[in-house]
Order: structure tokens, then sequence, then C-alpha cells
């Protein structure tokens, strides 16, 4: 009965706005499903915001709803839908959707134009029934590694069976779409094929090293004016490899700090180590990234690294490994890449920076992000497809990975 309530609340939600959406002569409702949207998300979530301001402002033809799970069912007036899900303990807010059939059911009712899903789990399944029950096409945004992720926390055991349903799922979607050539290939080796490669980008007008204000930011953490500051913003996640930063910063010592912002929660305490709550304000955390010497990564398999593009649009040089995605946005115009992601190799290339003119590398990396990064080249290419997948060509042929 709830779930019978539920839907008609959200199919007499979508009727009054597509009448809305027709008066302004709106063409295509895109509907994004993902579980990878809480409270403290980063990733997925700053690229679902960023999509929906950018189709307001470049296609105002096309109606966009997000689908993620909440502490109840809603909906809002700027076309956000939550589902009823319980959260994932030590989860940072997020929430893991249970019921598939509620799910499809629900994303039925919204009749959308184009799916696209941003993972495999219960809501990427339920876009896959939704797409089948209606004739519309699915497209799957492949953001995490999920083999990857099952080694790291389950155990080497759960790699191979992740790896057959990440594999399997993917391939039943009408398009394919990963951040990176790293993700691309990681489909590839498991089967899956004509996968298009589009970059994501970042709000350079919110991250500029204008923000910049190292004496201030020195004095709130009472550092002194010779500190060598590294700063690492996001999740407290396994998978982000903190440690590695820790022992790469102890093994330097003084004058190098490390900064952790949202990320040092369970971190181990360390003299060379300083910890800051997570950031809820994007202003906050921009004049912190373009305040640092430096923005320190340490994720070898990172599906692309928005963190990463955020601190070079903030002229903040990065350290990361040479793999992943990490490895494809830097290189030593722009940053210092690590042989890999182990704390000696970290602390070379640590090292190695700031050996270099910073002043030369934090230019080079702002002029890189204007040249390259902007959303518009993302969110361009990502509508294209949809209306190509729109007008009925559930595949426009091979899609050539491209940079």
């Amino acid at each position: 009965m709830f779930q019978e309530r539920a839907t008609e609340q959200v199919t007499d939600f979508w009727r009054g706005r597509e009448q809305r959406l027709l008066a302004s002569d709106r063409g295509l409702h895109l509907v994004d499903v993902t579980m990878m949207y809480a409270p403290r998300s980063g990733g997925v979530k700053r690229y679902l915001l960023a999509k929906r301001a950018w189709l307001d402002d470049h296609r105002p033809d096309v109606a966009h709803t997000i689908v993620a799970p909440g502490p109840r069912t809603r909906r809002s007036a700027d076309g956000h839908l939550t589902i009823a899900a319980a959260r994932l303990p030590f989860g940072d807010g997020y929430r893991m959707p249970a019921s598939l059939t509620k799910w499809a059911d629900l994303i039925t009712a919204l009749s959308p134009d184009v799916i696209e899903a941003g993972d495999v789990f219960v809501p990427g399944l339920a876009a896959l029934e939704a797409g089948q029950v209606l004739g519309r096409p699915v497209v799957g945004f492949c953001h995490t590694d999920a083999a990857a992720l099952a080694a790291l926390h389950l155990g080497e055991w759960a790699r191979a069976p992740a790896r057959r349903q990440w594999a399997e799922t993917f391939a039943r979607f009408d398009a394919v779409v990963a951040p990176s050539r790293h993700m691309a290939g990681r489909l590839a080796d498991a089967g899956v094929g004509d996968v298009l490669v589009q970059p994501l980008g970042v709000d350079l007008d919110r991250f500029h090293p204008a923000l910049a204000d190292r004496a201030g930011l020195l004095r709130r953490l009472d550092l002194p004016a010779a500190t060598r500051l590294l700063v690492f913003a996001g999740r407290a996640a396994r998978e982000k490899n903190i440690e590695a930063m820790i022992e790469a910063v102890e093994r330097l010592g003084d004058p190098y700090r490390l900064l952790l912002v949202g990320a040092g929660r369970d971190a181990r305490t360390s003299d060379q180590v300083i910890a800051l709550d997570y950031e809820r304000d994007t202003g906050a955390l921009a004049q912190i990234i373009a305040s640092a010497d430096a923005f320190l990564h340490a994720n070898e398999n990172e599906p692309f690294g928005l963190a990463v593009l955020e601190a070079l649009a903030s002229g903040t040089p990065v350290i990361g490994p040479r793999r992943g995605g990490v490895g494809e946005l830097i290189d030593e115009e722009v940053g210092q890449r690590a042989r890999t992601a182990s704390p000696v190799h970290l602390a070379e290339a640590i090292e190695a920076l700031f050996a270099r003119d910073l002043g030369n590398v934090s230019r080079a990396a702002r002029l890189r992000t204007e040249a390259r990064h902007g959303w518009g080249p993302t969110f361009e290419g990502l509508t294209a497809l949809y209306d190509r997948l729109a007008k009925g060509f559930v595949s426009a042929g091979p899609l050539a990975l491209s940079a």
C-alpha cells in the first residue's frame, strides 16, 4: 500500500511538472539515479549538481530529475526525488537501497526519456528494469571500480565475483560512459566494450587562485611561515590510502605538514598531521585548497579525481600516483607524479615538487584547467549522447576512446 501511494505521488508530481515543462517547450526528461548521494558524499554528487546547473543555463529543453536514497520517500519542487533507505553503518551518511521493485516502479512513474545510472547496485538495476518497461535507453556511468573496492574492503576472494557482476551489469546498458581511460580500460578488461570516455570538469569560478590566503590559513592552524603545507580533502574512506600520506609526511619531517579536511576522522594521530572536520561550505573549502602549497592524493585506483581538478583550478600543484585517473590529470608541468602510492615514493615526489619553482607550477595548473577542464565540454558531450539515444539510436556504433 505504501509503495502504491508513493508511486501515485511521483506520478502526480511528474504530471504537474510535465505540464509546466510543456508550457516552456522543454523536450527531454533526463533522470539520474544513484546511491552515491549523501550529505558528505563527494564526486558523484558534485557531478550531478553541476549537471543540473549547466542544464538550467544551457539546455532549458532538458528536464532533469535526480533520484537518490534518503530518510524517507519524498519529492521536491526542484526535481529531486529521494527514496527511503536505511543508513549504512560508518558510511558517512550513505544509504543502502533495498527494494529493487520500489525503485523500478518509482523511476518508471517518472516516465523519463533517458535514464543515467551512476552505480550497478539497486538503483542501477532498477534503472535497467524501468528502461525495459518503458522502452527507453539507459546509460551506465562508471564512477567506481567495484572489483577493486570489493577486494579492498572484503578481501581478495571478493574481487572475481564483484568483477563478474560489475561487468555483466554494464554490458546491459545501452551506452557506457567512463570518466577516464583508466576506468574504460578496467571495463574493457572485464569484457565491456564500446565505452565512451568523457572526463569530468570543475567549476572554474568557485575554485580559483584568487581565493588563496596562505598566511591566514597558517595562522588558523598555528603553523610557522616556513611550513610546507600539503592538503587532502575528501572522505575518510579506506581506498583513499590516508595512512600512506601520513607516513610519507612523517618520513620527511619538518617543515612538512599534512592537512586532512574531512579525511582525518579515523586517522591515527601524528605530530605532522592536522585534521579538520568535513567542510560543508564549498567556498571555505576552495579557500583552504587554494591556500595550501600542494595537494596530495594517494589512490592508485581513483576512477577520475574531481578533487585533483579542484586543486589544479585553484592553482595548487598536485602530487599523486602515476596509475589511475589521477595519473591522467597530472604530470610534471602541473604537479609531480609518484612512481607508486607507497609512502617512500610519495615522499620522494613531495621533495621533488618542492625543489622546483612552485609559482610556475601553480600558474601552469590553473592555465591547464582553464583550457581543458571546464564543465562545458563534459555536459556538451553527454547531452549529445542523450539526444542520440532519445531519438532511437540504441547504439551510435563503436564509440572511440577519447582523451
